[in-house]
């Protein structure tokens, strides 16, 4: 299936923003890494390990990069404190429970781990849809799969209050149509929220 114009550009934009951002010979969790694993497969020379996990990915191992066809029921399978970094980039609009997901995280993040994310902009919505349903140009599918939009302050608000993240870090990039977000694991998670079914879009 051929892909809409847009989304590799879309997708190299997140990446070289992200990049800067991971510590060399880092430990890395991408979530949501899409049908191939792309992302980690263009930063292997940058990191000492990457695990990917996405719903759609075909499960590989090549050099320091391995991916995992997960769909993610009650958590990670990974043990606590496994990853120095977690990725979500354009991934967190997709799921139902956020806070599910982002309790995982904490739990896999070692201390001072961080997490580096991406998500729509709450002004981004009408410009996603124009161009996804009139023309064509992004997947229609991803931007009819959103569950939310963001600004800082709901970032702030998932990610430092409820989630129990600190050192949070925010721009908006794209001509504000993007959030770029990274916030460090310091202190004990917050409870648990009940087991929920969380899976993964293909990006």
């Amino acid at each position: 299936m051929t892909e809409p114009l847009l989304e590799p550009l879309l997708r190299q934009f997140r990446a070289q923003r992200v990049l800067r951002h991971i510590p060399p010979h880092s430990t890395l969790l991408d979530i949501g890494c899409g049908v191939s694993g792309r992302f980690l497969q263009s930063i292997s020379h940058h990191i000492k390990q990457g695990v990917g996990v996405d719903f759609k990915v075909e499960p590989r191992k090549t050099g320091n990069i391995e991916t995992l066809q997960l769909k993610l029921d009650h958590q990670l399978p990974f043990p606590d404190q496994s990853f120095e970094i977690v990725t979500m980039l354009a991934v967190l609009e997709h799921i139902e429970h956020e806070q599910a997901i982002l309790q995982e995280i904490y739990r896999v993040l070692i201390p001072n781990g961080k997490l580096i994310l991406t998500v729509p902009s709450l002004w981004s919505q009408p410009i996603l849809e124009f161009l996804a349903y009139r023309l064509k140009l992004v997947s229609e599918a991803e931007i009819r799969d959103h569950k939310r939009y963001y600004n800082r302050q709901k970032l702030k608000q998932s990610l430092v209050i409820q989630a129990g993240f600190q050192d949070f870090y925010h721009q908006y990039f794209q001509l504000g149509m993007n959030n770029f977000c990274t916030v460090v694991k310091k202190r004990s998670p917050p409870p648990k929220a009940p087991p929920l079914t969380i899976a993964f879009p293909n990006h």
